[in-house]
C-alpha cells in the first residue's frame, strides 16, 4: 500500500480503512502472542496481554491522530494506541439470558 493521501483532507472513508487496517494489525499481533509455545493447546492457551500496539505505517500520522480526536483510538504514549471500547455495544453472541 502507498501513502496515498486524498486531496480534500481526511474523509470518512478514508480513516475507516486506517482504523480497520489497525483492528487487524492489532488482532494479528495477539493471535501470535497467544500461538507461542508454552500454550498447551489441551489447557486452553493463554490469553495474550497485548492491548496496544504501534500503528501501521501505510497511513500518516495525521490520520491516527483523527482517530485519537474522533474518540476511536487512545494513545498510550511512546507512539502507542489502543482501541477505545465502546462500553454500550454488546459482544457478537451475547446471551442476553446470563448477563442478568
Amino acid at each position: 500500500m502507498s501513502n496515498d493521501i486524498p486531496e480534500d483532507g481526511m474523509d470518512p472513508a478514508y480513516l475507516k480503512k486506517a482504523y480497520k487496517t489497525f483492528r487487524k494489525r492489532l488482532r494479528l499481533m495477539r493471535l501470535d502472542a497467544e500461538s507461542t509455545l508454552g500454550s498447551s493447546a489441551l489447557s486452553g492457551g493463554r490469553q495474550s496481554g497485548i492491548v496496544a500496539i504501534r500503528p501501521p505505517n501505510n497511513f500518516p500520522q495525521e490520520v491516527w491522530d483523527k482517530l485519537v480526536e474522533t474518540g476511536k483510538l487512545r494513545t498510550e504514549g511512546m507512539g502507542l494506541y489502543e482501541l477505545v471500547e465502546d462500553p454500550t455495544s454488546k459482544k457478537k453472541g451475547s446471551n442476553d439470558i446470563y448477563d442478568k
